[in-house]
């Protein structure tokens, strides 16, 4: 009697990122043991995992264009060492021009090689209820280009943080036929505390696909503070894991793990066929 392979899993890693990328790495490594001890296919980082440091000027020296910087080689060497395909999160970079940064992601697999790079599009230029301000776009240039990967949980749409307030997104990635969405972030906690879970979810549900959102979390050593809470989200909506706002002292991240039925996305979008009712049809008013 033949029995029915287990879905993969995918690895969420939640962290307290900060101002030097050697202890950050240390961090990354440590995790990524961890979640192939425990059978992942795939590990998520959060955004910015390399370096969270508002300050600009203290940054810089850490930033440099793709072919300079260290990080990604030492990326792709964890996930040949440890047999795992890694979402990096995303890492600041020099941008082509060399005057601004870029915020990239980039989906290595198991053998070291970069399948798939995304500059996040949409900017954090905001000034929130609680008094903060955020002005990414001084200092940052936005991307222009979709990201789709196939991965083995599927096939995988690239975005970042504040892209998730943008639906028009994730419906040109399913247009590009992905089942899972990467959403890694370092969220504020008076957006995440209002925000987070609802639009996580509602893009799950919009789009049908797993949601996957590896986030930072606590207070970072440049003063900021996250939410954490790093969600995996299945295709009907239904939170698989969340990894609370607590990450483990001990070991400097926290390690959820959600197993991504590889026909959730197909049952989800049968049972509410968005595409086959999608009109263009102008609604009277």
């Amino acid at each position: 009697m033949e029995t029915t392979p287990a879905p993969p899993l995918a690895a969420l890693v939640q962290m307290t990122s900060g101002i030097d990328p050697a202890v950050n790495l240390k961090t990354i490594n440590r995790a990524m043991a961890e979640a192939a001890a425990r059978g992942a296919a795939m590990v998520f980082l959060p955004e910015m995992s390399l370096l969270l440091d508002r300050d600009r000027e203290r940054s810089a020296a850490h930033i440099l264009s793709e072919a300079d910087s260290p990080w990604p080689a030492a990326l792709r060497d964890m996930a040949r060492r440890h047999g795992l395909w890694l979402h990096s999160g995303s890492m600041p970079l020099l941008a082509d021009d060399g005057a601004r940064r870029v915020n990239r992601s980039h989906i290595i697999a198991s053998d070291g090689s970069i399948r798939a790079r995304y500059d996040k599009i949409h900017m954090f230029d905001v000034t929130l209820p609680s008094g903060e301000n955020w002005t990414e776009s001084a200092a940052y240039a936005g991307g222009d280009t979709l990201a789709v990967v196939d991965t083995p949980l599927g096939r995988l749409g690239l975005s970042i943080c504040y892209d998730l307030r943008f639906p028009e997104l994730y419906r040109a990635l399913v247009d590009r036929g992905v089942d899972i969405i990467a959403i890694p972030a370092a969220f504020t906690v008076s957006t995440g505390e209002a925000h987070w879970h609802v639009l996580l979810r509602a893009r799950a549900i919009e789009s049908a696909c797993h949601v996957i959102a590896a986030a930072q979390s606590g207070i970072h050593a440049d003063g900021r503070a996250t939410y954490g809470h790093s969600l995996a989200v299945d295709p009907w909506g239904s939170i698989l894991a969340d990894a609370a706002c607590e990450t483990n002292r001990d070991s400097a991240y926290t390690l959820i793990l959600a197993a991504i039925a590889p026909d959730a996305a197909e049952h989800a979008r049968q049972a509410i066929p968005l595409t086959r009712s999608r009109s263009v049809r102008a609604v009277p008013l």
